[in-house]
């Protein structure tokens, strides 16, 4: 079993009745006209690649089936509410993603929708599970900056090389981090992005930013600091510390080739 996702870009202008269609997907198709509304819309697909083509579904039909049936709904709504100067809360786009759901339901043979995502700014995204549509799951990237060195009291000086490399280094080295939060919520909950921020900054970033990580913060004198470990660290500093919603993973990336995931 396979899972592709296709992540589909279109810009609205909320106070125009129409968008141009453009001819550049990768960056908005349609292409949006002066200060418009960027959207990414990423397609889970889940199902088994076929044996003559290779794919899972073409992704030239994910664009076409979205383009087709679902930007509609989003230019639709967005204008409705911008016109009447109404908020877009989480419950509006939620119910967006509903009802993307519906529209694209049985139009990829035997691949089934099972996750739908919206990018809301470059490091902040909205996502469902398509088999519990009235959960929301909600991401945001933070980064911090800390040094460390990889080393097992256990081990000779040999074997902590051998096992380590350069991470082994004597006096340390750094990481420009970042860390992606998610946590999960009913489509209905009263959810403040400035007091979830709040509470990663206060139990998380502030504890690890700038620091070395095997000096200055506790949990890593017992423990290695690697990403493995720092995403455990992270995930106890954080759950049960948001009032109205669940902590539902984090993610540590320690370069842009290397991160980890952790659930708790």
């Amino acid at each position: 079993m396979h899972k592709l996702v296709r992540q589909v870009r279109f810009s609205i202008n909320p106070f125009l009745d129409g968008d141009g269609e453009g001819f550049n997907s990768y960056a908005s198709k349609p292409c949006g006209n002066g200060l418009a509304i960027f959207f990414e819309l990423g397609v889970g697909l889940i199902g088994q690649a076929n044996a003559d083509t290779g794919f899972v579904v073409n992704v030239v039909d994910v664009d076409k089936q979205v383009r087709e049936h679902v930007v509609e709904i989003f230019s639709q709504k967005i204008r409705e509410y911008y016109r009447k100067g109404k908020h877009v809360g989480f419950s509006v786009l939620a119910n967006l993603l509903e009802e993307t759901n519906g529209r694209l339901k049985g139009k990829f043979g035997d691949a089934i929708v099972g996750e739908l995502s919206l990018k809301l700014n470059p490091y902040r995204k909205l996502a469902v599970d398509c088999e519990d549509l009235k959960m929301i799951y909600f991401s945001e990237k933070f980064e911090f900056a800390s040094m460390h060195k990889l080393w097992n009291t256990d081990f000779s000086e040999e074997k902590n090389f051998e096992v380590f490399g350069k991470c082994a280094n004597p006096t340390g080295h750094g990481h420009n981090y970042s860390i992606e939060v998610t946590v999960k919520m009913d489509v209905e909950t009263e959810f403040k992005v400035s007091e979830f921020e709040r509470v990663v900054d206060d139990n998380f970033v502030e504890q690890v930013d700038h620091k070395n990580l095997n000096a200055d913060v506790e949990y890593f004198s017992k423990n290695n600091p690697t990403v493995e470990n720092l995403a455990v660290f992270a995930w106890g500093r954080l759950a049960e510390k948001f009032p109205q919603v669940k902590l539902h993973s984090v993610t540590i990336w320690e370069t842009d080739k290397t991160y980890c995931t952790y659930y708790g």
